[in-house]
């Protein structure tokens, strides 16, 4: 029998069916997350790649706000602590957990409230659809705090709205308002507070009800498709689709076409 994948403090996860919801809970620090924290957002995200029961996730924040980056409390009297090492180990903690979100084979949907900032505006990038309310509000704002970017913003942001405007945003760290936001091609939707929740779940419910299969090799060929070669890409979806055309699930697709009905995945 396959195991709850368990929340851990400041990380709360629910799972209804083959949805998987992780509520990252600070509100009194708006969701800033601690070491510890960035160490177990990686071990749930390894959790659910390994889940059969998974078709799809959705991460938010508490309390009205995504996620204000790491908690960064105390780190001026560290700054010169002469432990170095002790730096370096939880940066590649961090970075571990970025390769995990990165590597969940399902479709990751971000719902977005308030603000996500630092490495919070970061995890929303590392989801492969962003859902905003029109209060949220965005922020590289590592330079106000004497650092650079970090949690994958450098490979992520430029990818998504180009590297000037990427430059501009972590240089100037400036907060932008969701229609900004909107603007440049952070976001897939913006919509209003009152619909978010209801928004976001009508994306869930689609992507639950796809070709699991078909969608974890579309997600995983269009992610390596931004460094590949045509002729990579060409050979990675011919690869693809020989699995597709072996499971059960085109033949569901072929059949629901003709009884003109909706398809009932299964996922093998």
């Amino acid at each position: 029998m396959e195991q709850k994948i368990k929340s851990s403090e400041g990380i709360d996860v629910d799972q209804i069916g083959s949805q998987v919801t992780i509520t990252i809970n600070r509100p009194d620090v708006m969701n800033a997350m601690t070491t510890q924290m960035f160490a177990d957002f990686g071990r749930i995200c390894r959790e659910i790649s390994k889940s059969e029961s998974v078709r799809v996730v959705v991460i938010t924040g508490a309390g009205g706000n995504f996620c204000s980056g790491a908690d960064v409390g105390g780190q001026g009297s560290q700054a010169n602590s002469g432990k170095k090492h002790v730096h370096i180990k939880n940066m590649r903690q961090i970075s571990e957990s970025v390769l995990a979100l990165n590597e969940i084979p399902h479709p990751v949907v971000a719902k977005i409230r308030g603000v996500a900032a630092g490495a919070g505006m970061n995890l929303a990038l590392g989801c492969d659809i962003l859902i905003a309310s029109e209060t949220a509000r965005f922020s590289e704002i590592f330079a106000r705090r004497g650092l650079s970017i970090d949690f994958g913003g450098s490979w992520l942001l430029p990818r998504q709205i180009g590297l000037h405007r990427a430059k501009e945003l972590v240089l100037l760290a400036d907060v932008i308002d969701s229609a900004e936001a909107d603007r440049i091609g952070l976001v897939n939707r913006i919509v209003a507070e009152e619909e978010l929740d209801s928004t976001v779940q009508d994306f869930a419910d689609r992507l639950a009800s796809g070709p699991p299969i078909a969608l974890s090799m579309s997600k995983k060929l269009l992610n390596a498709g931004i460094t590949s070669s045509l002729s990579q890409s060409l050979e990675a979806e011919a690869q693809a689709q020989s699995v597709n055309f072996e499971t059960e699930d085109i033949k569901e697709a072929a059949l629901a076409w003709i009884e003109k009905r909706s398809a009932e995945f299964k996922g093998f």
